[in-house]
């Protein structure tokens, strides 16, 4: 008791609420209320608050099936139908993983083939100059984290050894996929790129159809 009757109270709510931001990321909430048992201070549901809007708890529906899809082209092929909304990706042997995507709105649509020039986990966003034109209101940059527009992972698109400035990418929005809602790009839930992601390699073909 010295030693804490030395800590000024607002001190010692920092104190508590650090302790418990540690507590909530490594055993969860629940875990953290029952070691604070009943008579917590009200610091305790202010700090799980702020955890749950900042984390998200959950990274969305997934909508891979294996599906028939006759196809030339190699194992490891993306094809992607702006008029499906859908991704596929060439298993061989007349089949292919189905995704579920959201693609670009009227005026933004845009097919041809490219490669995938390089991957990110939870990349930071950069909203390319054309945009910003349309939206001035857009910030210059948004740095990696669980509300980036980009989501959990992105792929990026290369044309030409460039960057199209197009990305496959993750989203926290579930309910915009399926849907003609993109400047362009290419959204699945989070659950979905997260495990596509881990399957694509830099230099993969992406086929864009209309």
């Amino acid at each position: 008791m010295p030693v804490l009757s030395a800590i000024s109270p607002k001190r010692l709510s920092g104190l508590v609420a650090l302790c418990l931001g540690a507590l909530i990321f490594f055993a969860g909430p629940s875990t953290a209320f029952q070691a604070l048992g009943p008579a917590a201070p009200s610091v305790a549901d202010h700090v799980v608050q702020v955890e749950t809007k900042r984390v998200p708890r959950s990274h969305g529906p997934q909508s891979r099936e294996i599906v028939s899809y006759p196809s030339s082209e190699p194992p490891g092929t993306i094809i992607i139908s702006n008029s499906e909304r859908t991704l596929h990706r060439i298993l061989g042997g007349g089949k292919a993983e189905r995704y579920k995507i959201s693609v670009g709105r009227d005026g933004f649509t845009w097919t041809g083939t490219t490669v995938v020039g390089r991957k990110a986990e939870w990349p930071a966003w950069r909203p390319p100059a054309d945009m910003r034109k349309r939206e001035p209101d857009l910030p210059s940059y948004v740095p990696p984290g669980p509300y980036n527009p980009l989501g959990a992972r992105a792929i990026y698109l290369f044309q030409g050894g460039r960057d199209t400035l197009y990305r496959i990418h993750g989203t926290n929005d579930s309910s915009s996929l399926g849907g003609f809602q993109t400047s362009g790009c290419f959204r699945l839930s989070n659950a979905d790129v997260m495990e596509l992601f881990g399957k694509v390699r830099v230099g993969t073909k992406v086929i864009v159809r209309p």
